[in-house]
């Protein structure tokens, strides 16, 4: 490092950070300062020279941790840099090119030793190694020890690079000064990495919830929405005052998200600040792809009712919901995380009467991605049905996931009052997911009926919990005849295509009319197949399918609809789990160090998650 350009490799014997790591105290006001942060070298582009970068960090942090009680050279480096700080906003006005590249610099060093100590020591040790500094001339000793009232260092550098993000405007020459703020931030909350159990309270929780840093922290979410939002590109080659190159369009949004996924904050800090509700929902339609987008629209839709009631009076619902049925069809090539996102996503919206409704409005024209069957016109409700029941049928033959279950089926029943003019092939669909569940439920049946007689012949025979798998089997069962009854109670004027499925399949049908499970629900379905199939059995025994179709159109006018039993409305709510940060914090730590592209930590010394040591 210094004035001439370095190599990482050569990093461990730069006599620049020799120096800074010695056992010499440096002066805040030192030459010394210029020298170290005027170097260049490539940024690391691939994991083998991230790790590079972290073996030679971590040489040069040893030497530190052990001389920094002595020197105090840490809080030197942290207080040159935050004096800098305060020019920044000049210096990109007046376009100081070196200024800034030093200051990028400076930050660069800090965001290195601060991700190794974090990894090395606790936060308590942490923040002792910022609190060294000089009391008298040549003696450095630990301010807190002594009673100073000096402020907290740590908490100053927090709260400088919040200010950093927020406060510099994004341009060619400060774009690269702002994702390392960014990155900086990112590794300033990764003492969660560390540790397997969640942590509650820390440090860094402490500095964002309280003090000095708490005004900055909705406007720290708002400027991170709005990178989202830009998906601000690397200035071209040339135009940028760093030798380092980024790369292409994703970092800045990528950590950005890391950032504001990571933070206890933004859940209800959206509250308080303007955005553009247009710009937001637009980049969040064109972005889903990414688990990072996802989950962020799943944290706008559950904790903001502002973004929530936008979202539901679009007339263009279509350009959100279809990149999440994309993910949902392509389960198997997703992580089980963003398929719950999305599922999640779509129960939230599904709350609402108006969507139901809307859904079947819009008609949909030759989905590619949909390679079962060609669907050359159906309405985006009746897509969503198809996309969801074929997720049950994955989880049941894949993963076994109730809960996936559970959300998919709440996702139908919330939909299935406003079913209207389902697509033949949707409604064959409902028909042969409760076909699916008959077999399964006999065969579950069978299974126990076969282990009880031996277990009758054998007392050593162990019985298997038969019991259990015929429960869930069976309240499966009693939630899909709850689904199609509340269609056929609520709208079966508008689904002549549903009841033809049905009679074609009627036989189905039979052996739960007398289940002490189902003989309630069942009431309402046996009358709509019995009243159906007499005017079939009138009109002749050769029909075609116009013909049922006219026939079944004709026949929802004089059914009795004062027969059909009244059921509760089928209302579900997506409610988060009792303690959420157990599935919400291992995932977004998972997602930070799987795409942040410019960040690096050692697999082995991850606790929150299982890592892979390649």
């Amino acid at each position: 490092m210094g004035s001439n350009s370095s190599k990482i490799s050569d990093l461990p014997k730069n006599e620049y950070l020799k120096r800074l790591s010695g056992p010499e105290a440096i002066s805040e006001n030192d030459p010394f300062w210029n020298q170290l942060f005027s170097f260049s070298f490539s940024a690391p582009t691939s994991s083998t020279e991230l790790k590079l970068l972290e073996e030679a960090t971590i040489s040069v942090c040893k030497s530190l941790v052990e001389n920094n009680p002595r020197t105090g050279n840490l809080a030197a480096l942290t207080k040159v840099f935050l004096a800098r700080t305060r020019e920044l906003r000049l210096s990109a006005e007046c376009q100081n090119h070196i200024f800034i590249w030093q200051t990028h610099n400076a930050l660069f060093i800090i965001c290195c030793l601060l991700k190794v100590f974090i990894c090395e020591m606790s936060e308590e040790e942490l923040q002792l190694h910022f609190t060294y500094e000089e009391k008298l001339p040549g003696t450095y000793t630990l301010c807190v020890l002594l009673g100073s009232d000096s402020e907290d260092l740590l908490e100053e550098l927090l709260c400088s690079l919040i200010q950093l993000i927020t406060d510099t405007p994004l341009l060619d020459i400060t774009y690269e000064i702002s994702v390392e703020a960014i990155s900086a931030m990112i590794v300033f909350l990764s003492c969660q990495l560390f540790h397997k159990e969640v942590l509650r309270q820390s440090i860094s929780h402490k500095y964002l919830m309280q003090g000095p840093c708490l005004p900055y922290t909705s406007k720290l979410v708002k400027t991170l929405l709005y990178n989202f939002i830009r998906q601000e590109k690397p200035p071209p080659p040339g135009t940028h005052v760093f030798p380092q190159q980024s790369d292409g369009g994703g970092l800045l949004y990528g950590l950005a998200s890391g950032v504001a996924n990571s933070s206890p904050f933004p859940s209800s800090v959206p509250h308080t600040f303007q955005i553009n509700f247009n710009s937001l929902y637009t980049t969040l339609c064109e972005q889903q792809t990414s688990d990072q987008a996802t989950l962020l629209l799943y944290t706008l839709l559950h904790q903001n009712a502002n973004v929530r009631t936008y979202m539901l009076a679009r007339t263009d619902m279509e350009n959100l919901v279809l990149p999440i049925l994309e993910i949902l069809y392509h389960v198997e090539e997703r992580n089980s995380h963003h398929v719950y996102m999305a599922l999640i996503i779509l129960l939230i919206l599904t709350e609402d009467d108006g969507f139901n409704r809307s859904i079947h409005e819009v008609i949909l024209k030759n989905i590619t991605w949909y390679s079962e069957r060609v669907l050359t016109e159906i309405s985006l409700g009746s897509l969503l049905i198809l996309v969801v029941i074929r997720t049950i049928q994955y989880n049941m033959t894949r993963t076994r996931d109730k809960y996936l279950h559970t959300n998919c089926l709440a996702a139908l029943a919330n939909m299935s009052a406003q079913f209207r003019s389902l697509h033949q092939y949707a409604a064959q669909r409902i028909i042969s997911l409760f076909s699916l569940l008959s077999k399964k439920h006999n065969k579950v049946l069978e299974q126990a009926t076969q282990s009880l007689r031996g277990s009758l012949s054998s007392s050593d025979v162990p019985l298997p919990d038969y019991a259990q798998d015929l429960s869930v089997i069976e309240e499966v069962i009693r939630m899909m005849l709850e689904i199609i009854n509340s269609c056929l109670t609520n709208s079966l004027h508008h689904n002549p295509n549903l009841v033809y499925a049905l009679l074609y399949k009627r036989d189905l049908f039979e052996q739960f009319r007398t289940h002490p499970s189902f003989q309630d629900i069942m009431q309402n379905i046996d009358l709509v197949i019995s009243f159906f199939s007499s005017r079939l059995l009138q009109s002749g025994a050769e029909l075609s399918v116009e013909r049922v179709l006219e026939i079944i159109k004709q026949g929802v006018v004089a059914l009795p609809k004062d027969r059909l039993k009244k059921f509760p409305e089928l209302k579900f709510k997506y409610v988060e789990e009792e303690q959420p940060e157990e599935f919400f914090i291992p995932y977004v730590w998972s997602l930070v160090y799987n795409s942040a592209v410019g960040l690096y930590w050692n697999p082995q010394d991850i606790q929150l998650f299982a890592m892979d040591s390649d």
